[in-house]
Formats: structure tokens, sequence, C-alpha cells
């Protein structure tokens, strides 16, 4: 695991690790971020496994400027608003992907948004523009751990899981972004508190709406609402019925397959394009998804924890937000 320094010779070294697929942390003004290539599904599992994280929960996306942003999302007035005074900055927004945005579904967690931020801090910008590619980046820790504000908290909790980290010393903030996503009206609604305050961002577009702590938010941080396809799911399912598509993992079933999530039984990239395979069957039209056993063990929790709510009767899915 190497120590990159913030220097032109250390950003080079690190965006090159970013552009080869590899996770890199880097420095922020809020905390260090765990950095992949946002458009590489696999770079982006990668980060799910070395953090240990629990499901697929939505990962905040980093670009240079709001310009950039603009081409992932598209932006309603109040966003632009939000982005005009506090960005570069501590503020993250949650808004509907473009048609053709390039982000892996799995940073969205196979939602129609994308959690987004200009980072306001240098080294972050000059990193961001030297990988040429938006970067996915939770708090560089193992999930639940306490987030990392220096490198060493990056190395004694991730070290020889990751390439490497970019040293930007302590993070200014030292406490997450602050994320705000848009109801159905387009009102704001404050879905974690963070670096930017409640009474900031009112001052600059009225009054906030309060996300109620139900499972259902967007957010990154929180327990998220996930993808679930119009058609049904059956799982753990050994063979193929009629009007079924068949999800498979592995070899065993490979003969009756119409997409496999990994041929040799590899769990990261199993977990890479899972939301886009089961984007491209439901595009499909068929009545049922049959998904093949996939083990419980590393990201195989992850992916199975999202099959059990994709499969999950209608009024469930509606309960928890899909």
């Amino acid at each position: 695991m190497r120590i990159f320094k913030a220097d032109k010779d250390g950003i080079a070294a690190a965006a090159g690790e970013i552009r080869a697929g590899r996770l890199v942390a880097f420095a922020t003004e809020t905390v260090y971020g765990l950095g992949a290539d946002a458009t590489n599904d696999r770079a982006v599992a990668a980060i799910y496994e070395a953090k240990g994280r629990p499901s697929f929960n939505p990962l905040i996306v980093h670009v240079p400027c709001l310009e950039t942003a603009r081409t992932y999302v598209a932006f309603n007035e109040i966003a632009e608003r939000l982005a005009a005074k506090f960005w570069p900055g501590a503020l993250t927004l949650v808004l509907p992907r473009v048609d053709d945005c390039p982000v892996s579904r799995l940073a969205s967690a196979g939602l129609e948004t994308l959690a987004i931020r200009v980072p306001g801090h240098k080294l972050a910008l000059e990193f961001l523009k030297s990988c040429d590619r938006p970067l996915a980046a939770p708090s560089a820790n193992p999930s639940g751990g306490i987030s990392p504000t220096t490198a060493p908290h990056v190395v004694a909790g991730l070290g020889g899981k990751i390439a490497g980290v970019l040293d930007g010393g302590p993070c200014p903030v030292g406490v997450e972004s602050t994320v705000v996503g848009f109801a159905e009206g387009g009102q704001p609604v404050l879905l974690r508190p963070g670096g930017i305050t409640r009474e900031q961002l009112e001052a600059c577009v009225g009054p906030l709406l309060t996300h109620e702590a139900d499972g259902t938010s967007p957010s990154p941080g929180m327990l998220q609402s996930h993808y679930a396809p119009d058609a049904a799911v059956r799982l753990n399912a050994t063979n193929k019925e009629p009007g079924e598509a068949y999800l498979a993992f592995g070899r065993d079933h490979d003969a009756i397959a119409d997409v496999n999530l990994s041929l040799t039984g590899d769990l990261t990239e199993a977990a890479a394009l899972l939301f886009s395979a089961l984007h491209f069957l439901d595009e499909m039209k068929f009545k049922r998804i049959a998904v093949g056993p996939i083990p419980e063990v590393g990201l195989g929790r992850a992916i199975n924890d999202r099959l059990r709510r994709a499969a999950a009767p209608r009024e469930e899915k509606e309960a928890v937000g899909t």
C-alpha cells in the first residue's frame, strides 16, 4: 500500500491507479474518501468488498465542477442555487441520473438518482482532474468504523486492501458532507446533516423538509430503498420455468442462463454486474426472473440482500421505499 505525496508526481501516480481500476483513498475537506472510477462496475464493486459494506448503499460521486456534474444528473432550479452557493464544498445533492449517465448502476444502488458533489479541497480537485473521470468515494474506513480524517487512519483501517492513499493531511471539516435530496414536488429535503448547516441551506433556498428515518432515503449513510424490477423474482432457482429469464452465477446452471453474473464464480464480478443485469432482463419484459443460488459469504451477502428485497411481495417492496 503506497502513500502518495500531495505533489504533481504523487497525484499523477495515484490517478494512474484509479484509471487501472484500483482503489485509492484521498483527502477531502470532510473525511478521506475511498476513490474508485465511478464508471467502472468492477472498481465500484471493489469498494464494497474493501469496506466490508453490508449492503449496496448508494455512494457519493465526486466531480471537479458543476459543469461536469450536469453531464451526469439533471438539476432543478433549487439544486442549481445550492450548487452555485456551496460548491466546491461539503454538500451532496441527490438528483435524477440523465438518460445516458455513464456512472455505474452499482454506485446508485440501482436507483434512478445519483448522489453527487464537488469537494472543497484543492488536492481532491486536482486529483479529480488528473483522473479525468468521476470518482465514487464513500469514507475510507471499514464499514461501521470511525470515519478517517488523516492518512494514518486510512492505513490502520484498510491497509493491504487498497492501492494507496493520497495524503492531504488532516481534513479541515472532519465530518461527512450534508446530503440534500428533493421531494416529488421539487422541495429540498435534508437527508443527512453534515458540514453545511441547515441554517446555511435555508438562508439560500428557504425551509427544507426533514426526512423521516423510515429506511426509504436515497442518501448514502442511511438504509436505502432498492431497485426492484417490474418482473417478479424467484430466488435460489435451479431450473428455468416457462416465461422466465434465468440469472445465473457460476457454471452449474450456465446452460439455461440468459445472463451469468460470473461464469467463474467471482463475487466481485457478480456484484459489479447485478444491477445492470436486472435492468437488462427487466427491459426484455419477462414475466419473472429466476436467480440461481449465490453463496452467502463476502459480497454474496450484499448481493443476496438486494435480491431478497427485489423478490419481496409488492406491498413489502413499497413499505421499504421502492
